[in-house]
């Protein structure tokens, strides 16, 4: 209880700093913001001010809602007392994944400029990271995890299909890194792992699945 009333403070606190960056820059900030870049760090993508100033900031406070509404709802809600701390950890660690995401884009369009793909490769990776941490720990439910028909069918193929994709995961975070040496490509080495894992992570449930039953 109380690791979870920390991670709550840290993500109230991480709202509230997202705010108060937001209001303070809000009177310099262009009346069109860039809010998306390409994978060579060029911006493609604009939305109006008070869309962009505050966009961020109010979609982690409605993840974190959901975040404690969905163990709530859970039809296999008493499974996650055994990873509460690792489901808490993941919510501070997405917040302040989204807060460093608002913060370069608050300096980017008041005039700041670096190559955003950069920058982002290395949270990317700690965040695959913790994704791994996760699946390491999690138990069945019907929100988080690998969730498969063959996972949701079974806790031995939903245990191995998670510490599978635990492994995948991590590695994938460290194949992420590799990217920094590699420029505006280098966003390659974080989006293919990530779509890899996941594709071989479903399909691999598939297999565990017929097997346990034969």
């Amino acid at each position: 209880m109380q690791r979870q009333k920390s991670s709550t403070l840290v993500v109230l606190f991480l709202i509230f700093v997202a705010l108060g960056v937001s209001a303070y820059y809000y009177p310099i900030l262009p009346e069109k913001m860039v809010t998306h870049w390409g994978a060579g760090g060029e911006p493609n993508r604009f939305t109006g001010k008070s869309f962009g100033a505050f966009m961020i900031p109010v979609m982690i406070a409605v993840l974190f809602l959901l975040f404690q509404f969905l163990p709530m709802i859970d039809p296999l809600a008493r499974n996650y007392k055994k990873f509460r701390k690792y489901y808490n950890g993941f919510i501070v660690a997405i917040t302040a994944f989204l807060f460093y995401v608002h913060a370069l884009m608050i300096l980017w369009n008041v005039g700041v400029r670096f190559n955003m793909s950069t920058l982002m490769i290395i949270p990317i990776a700690a965040l695959f990271f913790f994704i791994g941490v996760l699946l390491d720990h999690v138990e069945q439910n019907w929100f988080v995890g690998i969730r498969t028909p063959w996972t949701l069918s079974s806790k031995e193929v939903w245990s191995k299909t998670n510490k599978m994709g635990a492994t995948l995961f991590k590695f994938a975070g460290l194949i992420a890194l590799v990217g920094l040496f590699f420029g505006e490509n280098g966003i390659f080495f974080v989006v293919i792992p990530a779509v890899s894992v996941a594709f071989y992570t479903i399909i691999y449930s598939y297999f565990v699945y017929r097997k346990t039953k034969k």
